[in-house]
């Protein structure tokens, strides 16, 4: 019995289950809609490479990411992000004290988002020096 797709929600966001580790992730990435695959398939490998044992999980249809060695569930959730139509929305929850800040405000205090537009061409130094800053820190208990 062939499996059947994962369902899109509202601006084209995968509907992935629950889940922790890199198996929920690596559906979510594949669910993810056109050019977001493969542009988020890279930016999970430099992830990957930047913080080693980095925690990963599915939680309210976006993939997140933690602090590593912290068992199943993390209490250290650095990253996260979410598909929309014409952009991918990646939220540093301690974005604030990132150097730089990344560029999108958000209505929490901390929180600053990095977008990622289909023809957008991703300083990839620049985002793992992000992912290694916020690893860094404190993380979001979710």
């Amino acid at each position: 019995m062939a499996e059947k797709a994962p369902v899109l929600l509202s601006g084209g966001n995968p509907q992935i289950a629950k889940g922790y580790g890199d198996a929920p992730v690596q559906a979510y990435i594949a669910a993810m809609p056109g050019w977001k695959s493969g542009v988020w398939r890279r930016l999970d490998k430099l992830i990957e490479r930047t913080v080693p044992g980095a925690a990963k999980a599915v939680k309210w249809n976006s993939p997140f990411y933690g602090a590593p060695g912290q068992g199943d569930e993390p209490t250290h959730w650095f990253l996260s992000i979410h598909c929309f139509d014409k952009y991918i929305k990646v939220a540093f929850f301690r974005g604030q004290s990132l150097d730089p800040v990344p560029p999108v405000a958000s209505k929490s205090g901390d929180t600053r988002y990095f977008h990622i537009h289909e023809d957008d061409k991703v300083d990839e130094a620049a985002f793992g020096d992000w992912v290694q800053q916020a690893a860094a820190l404190p993380g979001e208990k979710m």
